[in-house]
């Protein structure tokens, strides 16, 4: 059975960043909260058919800026979807939480709505490259919901922090780092900012740290974390024992996920006939609430030439795969039809290929970009 997980996507913030290609809107208007929430109950019931009679493992609260969304809101979103499919007696229920908007609610009265886990987008300590990232959050605030969430009882929360800022330099990037860990959050996302197009940054490029500095940063940066006790078991997640997200996991994993709200995506198998297919959803919120427009904006059906490389490319984010029967169980193609690239892989250099696991080497990790090309194939052989 694979894994299954739900991903709920609320677009809206305060303010968009220049940097973020997410689909986000700034809010101009009222939020239009209980529309929104009756919409997603409706989007999921037109989705009940891929459940295939799972159990719902993890769920994440993606954004845009959930915590603009009142804690009764997600509440009573969580009971409404739990009457329509089973939630696992263990499930890790994640929601995204801006500095500058956590103030407007009280972030205990998330964890009594049934959120159990809180990833903070901290992004940076400093005010003045917070403000050159057009974040609407201060320090101070940041500090203050991380002093909240040390005395709450949620079962994890992560900070995610970003490097390569403008004109940054090494040793503003490791103070960023240091104050992070300082405050001992169970999980950090520690990754480097990218100019993504259709973004204002892409646009109006700011002046970046060179490849060398940003490389001295990642390689100092991840020293620091192993110093301070945090695994680096995914290319820019580092936990503590027993923090790591258990959603992002079953998407590394190439597990199964539905995806409800505006512009969300899902990945669904069929586990009769083992045939994979992606689906988006209505990116205007606007549409997205028209009860004449259709939720589904389109849909895939992945190739058998496309899975190998698909399965790769979220699969190699943790940096291992212990049991390569996994690929089998999981795209329902033979061992055999990536043996010649796995083999490929291994006289580059890229990875370390055992009987029945392959780990990436220092060399893959770096150039994984370039592993993953190798996976980009038109053939794909059966047997």
């Amino acid at each position: 059975m694979i894994p299954l997980s739900l991903y709920i996507h609320i677009p809206w913030c305060v303010r968009k960043c220049p940097y973020c290609d997410f689909n986000s809107h700034a809010l101009r208007n009222p939020l239009p909260e209980q529309a929104y929430l009756d919409a997603l109950i409706d989007d999921l019931r037109q989705d009940l058919a891929l459940v295939q009679n799972r159990t719902i493992s993890t769920i994440f609260l993606g954004g845009g800026t959930p915590s603009l969304i009142s804690p009764a809101g997600i509440g009573s979103l969580l009971n409404r979807l739990s009457k329509l499919v089973n939630f696992s007696s263990t499930i890790e229920i994640t929601m995204e939480v801006n500095p500058g908007t956590a103030e407007h609610h009280n972030i205990h009265d998330y964890q009594l709505a049934g959120v159990n886990r809180i990833s903070l987008g901290v992004q940076s300590f400093d005010d003045h490259k917070l403000a050159a990232l057009g974040r609407i959050h201060k320090s101070a605030e940041t500090f203050k919901v991380i002093e909240q969430l040390n005395n709450s009882k949620f079962q994890s929360f992560n900070l995610d922090l970003m490097h390569g800022l403008p004109q940054q330099t090494v040793e503003q990037a490791l103070t960023d780092l240091s104050t992070a860990i300082d405050l001992k959050p169970p999980h950090i996302s520690w990754y480097q900012l990218t100019l993504e197009p259709n973004t204002i940054f892409h646009k109006y490029p700011p002046i970046l740290p060179s490849d060398d500095i940003t490389w001295e940063i990642q390689s100092q940066g991840e020293l620091l974390l192993a110093a301070a006790g945090y695994q680096h078991y995914e290319i820019s997640a580092f936990s503590q024992s027993k923090h790591h997200c258990q959603h992002n996991l079953n998407y590394w994993a190439f597990g199964d996920y539905l995806g409800i709200g505006a512009g969300a995506h899902a990945k669904i198998t069929d586990l009769n006939s083992m045939k994979i297919q992606r689906l988006w959803k209505t990116r205007s919120p606007k549409d997205y609430l028209d009860p004449d427009k259709k939720f589904i904006a389109g849909t895939h059906n992945l190739t058998d030439a496309e899975i190998p490389c698909e399965y790769m490319l979220n699969r190699l984010r943790t940096f291992e795969i212990p049991d390569l029967n996994e690929f089998v169980q999981r795209t329902g193609l033979p061992l055999n039809s990536i043996s010649g690239i796995l083999k490929d892989a291994q006289a580059q250099g890229f990875i370390d290929l055992q009987i029945n696991s392959l780990s990436l080497t220092p060399l893959g990790k770096r150039f994984s970009n370039d592993v993953m090309q190798l996976f980009l194939t038109d053939e794909v052989i059966h047997d």
